[in-house]
């Protein structure tokens, strides 16, 4: 029988990947304000009262919307104090569109 590697999550980097991803990342984007023209990456222009800035990140309140969750939880996840659920890390891999493997961080 053949020997498999066990893994293990290395939950400081993986923080580190979804505060990057949450700043950086445009397919995010798409699910903070609803006027996002996806294919060019730019608002419309024509809503008022949107509050995200293309030029910023989005906030953790922004995000925390999305995921159904309070900022805080968006806070620890970010910070490593707490971990998020597999199912919010498959959600986030699936919105950012990234593979699963590329939001968390392996180590042996």
């Amino acid at each position: 029988m053949e020997n498999i590697e066990r893994k293990y999550i290395d939950w400081t980097n993986t923080a580190k990947n979804l505060k990057l991803l949450r700043r950086d990342n445009l397919n995010l984007r798409r699910y903070v304000c609803n006027r996002l023209n996806y294919d060019k990456g730019e608002c419309d222009g024509e809503c008022e009262t949107c509050k995200f800035d293309m030029d910023e990140s989005i906030s953790q309140l922004e995000l925390a919307k999305v995921f159904n969750v309070s900022e805080s939880m968006i806070v620890n996840w970010e910070n490593n104090k707490s971990r998020p659920q597999l199912d919010d890390l498959i959600f986030y891999s699936q919105i950012c569109k990234l593979d699963l493997f590329d939001v968390i961080v392996f180590c042996n």
